[in-house]
C-alpha cells in the first residue's frame, strides 16, 4: 500500500511516500500562493524518486496550515498529531518533541504510545522561528544556510532585547551601525530564540529523550544555543523538516 503525506506549512510544503510503514520517499517545495499546485508538485516529485506515479497512491493525508486547501486528499490530520506520530514512530522513546517552523514553535509532551499527552505553541508572533532568521539573514546580507557556522566563530557575548522580529530587525541594523561584528550578532540571534522555545519547554518538561524538528533544526547554532539552557541533549532525525508529513502519512496507512 502507497501512502502520501503532505505537510501545507507557512514557508515549506513536504511531501512524504510511505509503503507499508517505511518511508520511501520525501521531496520539499517553498510554499507560494498557488497551495494546491506546490503541493502537488512536491508529491510528485517525491513519487518520480522512486518510479511512482500518483495513481500508485491509495490514500493521501493533508496536515499543515493550509490542509483544507487540498482537495485531493482523502483526511486531514492537526500537524501536531502528525508531528507526534511520525517522531514516535521514528523514535519510540522519546518523550518531548520540539518543532521550530517557519511561523511558529511547539513543544508536545508524548504518552508512552506516542499520543499527544499536552503542548504548547507560539503561534502569534514569528520571533524564534524560521522566518525570524530568514529576516534577520537578509538584514545581515548572509545566507540562512551560514547562520550556524558564523555564529561558531563568535567571541563576544551580546544580547538582542527585542522579543518582536520587527524591533529585533532595528536592533540589529543599529548594532551593524557601531560595528558590531556579524558573527557576535547572529551567536545573540540564536540565544534568543533558544530562550523563547526554553520558556515553551519549562511548561511541559519532563525527563526522557528530547527530539527537535523542523527547519530551524538543521541551525546547529541554535541546537546547541538551546542544549545549554535546557542541559539536556537534543537528538536531531536525518531531514528535520518531514517528519509531520511522514506522520501525516502514517494515519494513511492505519485507515484511521
Amino acid at each position: 500500500m502507497i501512502v502520501a503525506g503532505i505537510d501545507m506549512g507557512s514557508l515549506t510544503t513536504k511531501a512524504a511516500i510511505v509503503e507499508d510503514f517505511d518511508l520511501i520517499s520525501h521531496s520539499i517545495g517553498r510554499s507560494g500562493v498557488n497551495v494546491v499546485e506546490i503541493a502537488r508538485h512536491v508529491m510528485n516529485e517525491a513519487l518520480g524518486k522512486v518510479g511512482l506515479s500518483s495513481q500508485d497512491v491509495e490514500r493521501i493525508v493533508a496536515t499543515g496550515y493550509g490542509r483544507i486547501s487540498l482537495p485531493f486528499a482523502h483526511r486531514t490530520i492537526t500537524e501536531i498529531t502528525c508531528n507526534a506520530r511520525g517522531l514516535h514512530q521514528q523514535f519510540p522513546d522519546s518523550k518531548i518533541i520540539i518543532d521550530i517552523g517557519g511561523q511558529d514553535t511547539k513543544v508536545i509532551r508524548l504518552g508512552p504510545d506516542g499520543t499527544v499527552e499536552n503542548f504548547t505553541m507560539n503561534d502569534k508572533c514569528a520571533a524564534g522561528t524560521g522566518r525570524f532568521l530568514e529576516v534577520a539573514a537578509q538584514t545581515l546580507e548572509v545566507d540562512i544556510d551560514a547562520l550556524a557556522e558564523l555564529s561558531s566563530q563568535s567571541r563576544n557575548t551580546i544580547e538582542i532585547s527585542s522579543t518582536c522580529t520587527v524591533f529585533a530587525q532595528t536592533e540589529i541594523v543599529s548594532m551593524m551601525a557601531r560595528q558590531t561584528p556579524r558573527e557576535d550578532i547572529i551567536a545573540a540571534l540564536h540565544v534568543s530564540i533558544a530562550r523563547r522555545v526554553f520558556g515553551l519547554f519549562c511548561s511541559l518538561r519532563t525527563e526522557g529523550p528530547i527530539v527537535m524538528t523542523g527547519g530551524v533544526a538543521k541551525n546547529s547554532g541554535v541546537v546547541r544555543a538551546l542544549e545549554n539552557l535546557i542541559k539536556r541533549r537534543l537528538f536531531i532525525p536525518e531531514n528535520p523538516q518531514i517528519w509531520t508529513a511522514f506522520g501525516a502519512a502514517l494515519f494513511g496507512e492505519k485507515k484511521q
